[in-house]
C-alpha cells in the first residue's frame, strides 16, 4: 500500500516555501545607523566588496576601520528586518567645495536579502536624507554595467543616465567592465 504522507523533502521545501512568503512580509524599517549597527554593516559591505563587482575598495573592514568610516559619512542609513540589519546606504559629498552641493551614495544588502527591494527602499531613503542634508543632486559615479538591478531599479525611479565609461571598472578577475554615470535631482 502506497503511503499518502509526504516525503520529507517535500516537507522540507513546503516549510521553506512558507517561511520564505512570511518573511517577505515582515516590515522593512530604514533608519539611521547606531554604533551596534556596525558589525552587521561590516559583514555586508565586506561582502560586496569581497565578491568584486560593484564596490571600487579592494580590502574589507574591520570593526575599529568600520566604525570610522561610517561616522565619516554625511548619513549611514541601515534596513532593519525583525530586528536584523539587511541592507545599508553611505551618503556624502561627491565633490568639496563649490560642488559640494552634489552627493554620491554606495548600497549593500545582504545576500540573502536580495530581491525582496530592500535596495529601493534604501534609495528612496537616500533621497530624503540628501535634501535633509542639504544636497540638491544624488550622483554616482560608477555604475558597474553588469550590476543590471542596480542600473534598472535607478532608471525606474528617475535617474538620469549620464554616459559610459569603457573599462572603469577592473574585476576581481582581472577584466575590465564599463561603468554608467547616474544623477537624480533631490
Amino acid at each position: 500500500m502506497k503511503s499518502t504522507l509526504p516525503t520529507a523533502s517535500k516537507t522540507v521545501r513546503w516549510f521553506a516555501t512558507i517561511f520564505n512568503f512570511y518573511r517577505r512580509r515582515t516590515v522593512i524599517v530604514i533608519r539611521k545607523y547606531t554604533e551596534k549597527d556596525v558589525a552587521d554593516m561590516v559583514r555586508i559591505w565586506n561582502k560586496v566588496v569581497e565578491d568584486g563587482e560593484a564596490f571600487p575598495q579592494e580590502e574589507g573592514l574591520d570593526a575599529e576601520s568600520g566604525a570610522a568610516f561610517f561616522a565619516a559619512q554625511s548619513y549611514c542609513g541601515v534596513a532593519e528586518q525583525d530586528g536584523n540589519v539587511v541592507g545599508l546606504y553611505i551618503l556624502h559629498p561627491n565633490n568639496v567645495g563649490r560642488c559640494g552641493h552634489i552627493a554620491n551614495a554606495s548600497y549593500a544588502v545582504d545576500v540573502s536579502c536580495r530581491g525582496e527591494h530592500i535596495g529601493e527602499k534604501l534609495v528612496l531613503d537616500c533621497l530624503a536624507q540628501a535634501a535633509k542634508h542639504g544636497f540638491h543632486i544624488l550622483q554616482f559615479n560608477a555604475v558597474v554595467e553588469k550590476n543590471i538591478h542596480a542600473r534598472h531599479l535607478y532608471e525606474r525611479l528617475g535617474f538620469v543616465h549620464l554616459g559610459m565609461v569603457p573599462g572603469g571598472f577592473r574585476m576581481k578577475d582581472g577584466s575590465y567592465e564599463n561603468i554608467h554615470l547616474y544623477y537624480h535631482e533631490v
